[in-house]
């Protein structure tokens, strides 16, 4: 029997902050039963095992980057929606260090086709539209522009630029203008 105040969602979201504090990978049932202050089995009714809890965690932060960024790039184009995904890919890193990391999770390929990393696609195939990119440039802008913001944000969010000139945020700026400028100027084969 489910013990009382104990859901699924409510597990998954205690997970999603328990990942934040302490890194997605020491995220295990078992340290969710000792936040609860309940028995590990008890928690086995809302979640198979800690496999099973790391991959809701990681649809759930997908699913909030991706609501995040759809209302960041709503009514922008071009550059300004590049910034505005970039700012809440980055942003979204920051305050939630181990939603981040989960977000980036292999899932199966059922469990990827059918979650949020989907619209993570389609938002980053929609700013490219405004850089008028075909097929194969855009497939490897979507590639170049995750792994420039992924790259980023973890570097920074381990302390990797805090020790040299010129701060974090303007590199980042001038960063983001070089991507703008590449995306115009994408090379042809």
């Amino acid at each position: 029997m489910a013990r009382v105040g104990l859901t699924t969602e409510r597990l998954v979201r205690a997970g999603a902050e328990l990942a934040d504090e302490v890194g997605f990978e020491h995220v295990t049932v078992s340290e969710l039963a000792r936040r609860f202050d309940v028995k590990v089995a008890s928690l086995y009714s809302h979640v198979k095992n800690s496999q099973d809890l790391k991959t809701r965690i990681a649809l759930s932060a997908l699913e909030e980057l991706a609501d995040l960024a759809a209302d960041a790039v709503a009514g922008r184009a071009g550059k300004d929606a590049l910034i505005a995904y970039a700012d809440v890919y980055r942003d979204y890193a920051h305050a939630h260090p181990g939603r981040a990391e989960a977000a980036r999770t292999r899932l199966d390929p059922e469990t990827a086709a059918a979650s949020a990393g989907v619209r993570h696609a389609q938002l980053m195939r929609a700013i490219l539209r405004g850089y008028d990119l075909s097929e194969p440039a855009q497939t490897d802008a979507v590639r170049l522009l995750g792994s420039t913001f992924h790259g980023y944000a973890s570097l920074e969010g381990a302390g990797g630029f805090s020790h040299s000139s010129p701060d974090s945020e303007e590199s980042w700026r001038r960063i983001l203008d070089a991507l703008d400028t590449l995306l115009r100027n994408w090379p042809t084969r």
